[in-house]
């Protein structure tokens, strides 16, 4: 079944820059603003695609709850707050150092991790750009991606707080090619645009071994080089909008779409360019995101049917072959994170999901953390480094609330834990 859904903008000032259309976007934060993901949407096609299952071949790797037993799990919420009085939704969280970013429409809001504090807010003055769907970081430097296609590049200044460097593409990049017509590529009938230029909204980064990897609604994933801000690289990943993007540290890329698969990218040894090595197709519906473990062994995709899958790396191969999937929530997942051995999920039916693999492979649901009042679109953690076997998660919903947890995952017969208190 091809999903369609029409994307609202969060952003309704008439004043803001007009950014082109792609005639099946299908980003899941813009689909539900209003309500759940399932009742915001006119589309007949998205709302009957959250009832769907995955394939049934593809076998659950859930645990029986008898099993889980030997497990002690406690959560508690720290902290709860708004980022705006307009309640807008929360569409992007990331923690970088002891710093959580927490995107609301185009405003940046960075809080101290530990106490909740507000700090500052960057792109206020920007409404223009669109919503920011997602931020990286890379040194010093941060990296917004934004609905009008562009990529902002901002760094934190001793007298002028955070200040945005420049835009990709940068100007530079742009004078280098602009000349040349092999530069170009069509993007729409009577359209041209430079083959380094996003053509249509910025939906997912992520930063590796110093470069930065974007994926558009213009189904395409570009890449690029953080030391000089150039692009290297621009690959027509997908047959439709493109979601999620993760990268490996070997370098292997994955690409999720609305076109229900995730693609996966390498560069062979003798070449300077990414070749597609494999295309992943089990999902039902369209891939909202993607997360590894900590090695990359593994890769967890959440998608619109429901279910998250799980693909490990065969011995014979260079890439991944699903071995089960994770079912237990009711909507579409729409965020999923990893920390340490815990799998987050977030989901359209309001609550987060925490998984966590035991040594037979199986996968136990530990918790259900509950409390928003829509759609779950962001999630980030840590591991506590001073309390062994405790996490910090960050969940943002649509329904424009951030909320703190901790959660401890502990074994009764170990004496550490026996007087831990959260």
């Amino acid at each position: 079944m091809r999903v369609i859904s029409w994307l609202f903008d969060s952003e309704h000032s008439s004043r803001r820059r007009r950014t082109p259309k792609s005639p099946t976007h299908l980003d899941s934060v813009d689909s539900a603003t209003s309500s759940s993901l399932s009742e915001a949407t006119g589309s007949t096609s998205l709302h009957s695609s959250l009832s769907l299952q995955t394939l049934p071949s593809v076998p659950s790797l859930q645990k029986i709850p008898s099993e889980t037993l030997s497990v002690t799990v406690s959560h508690s919420v720290t902290s709860s707050f708004k980022l705006r009085e307009r309640s807008l939704p929360v569409t992007c969280l990331a923690v970088n150092g002891g710093y959580l970013f927490a995107v609301s429409g185009h405003e940046v809001s960075i809080y101290d991790r530990a106490m909740c504090a507000h700090l500052d807010t960057f792109n206020g003055q920007d409404p223009f750009s669109g919503s920011v769907k997602s931020v990286g970081f890379y040194g010093e430097k941060i990296f917004t991606a934004h609905q009008d296609g562009k990529i902002g590049v901002w760094k934190l200044t001793a007298k002028n707080g955070y200040k945005q460097l420049t835009t990709l593409p940068t100007l530079n990049d742009r004078l280098r090619r602009f000349a040349l017509p092999k530069n170009y590529v069509q993007v729409r009938r009577h359209k041209k645009r430079l083959w380094i230029e996003h053509a249509d909204a910025v939906t997912a980064l992520a930063v590796n071994n110093g470069f930065i990897y974007s994926v558009s609604w213009d189904k395409t994933l570009k890449i690029w080089r953080a030391s000089d801000l150039r692009c290297q690289e621009s690959i027509k990943a997908h047959d439709d909008a493109v979601n999620a993007v993760a990268v490996s540290t070997n370098g292997t890329v994955y690409t999720g779409s609305a076109d229900r698969r995730i693609r996966v990218w390498a560069k062979p040894a003798d070449s300077k360019r990414h070749k597609l090595v494999a295309t992943l197709e089990k999902h039902k519906s369209a891939v909202n995101a993607l997360a590894l473990n900590e090695d990359g062994s593994v890769l967890f995709s959440g998608s619109c049917d429901r279910s998250i899958l799980v693909w490990e790396r065969e011995d014979s191969s260079n890439y991944m072959a699903v071995s089960g999937a994770l079912r237990g929530h009711d909507k579409a997942i729409l965020s999923l994170f990893n920390v340490s051995d815990l799998l987050l999920s977030g989901s359209a039916d309001r609550t987060v999901r925490i998984w966590r693999r035991g040594i037979d492979g199986c996968y136990s649901c530990l918790e259900v953390l509950s409390g928003h009042t829509k759609p779950v679109k962001s999630l980030a953690a840590v591991k506590d480094s001073d309390l062994d076997g405790v996490v910090s998660i960050v969940s943002g919903s649509l329904d424009g609330e951030v909320k703190c947890w901790k959660v401890s995952v502990t074994k009764p017969d170990n004496p550490i834990y026996t007087d831990l208190v959260l």
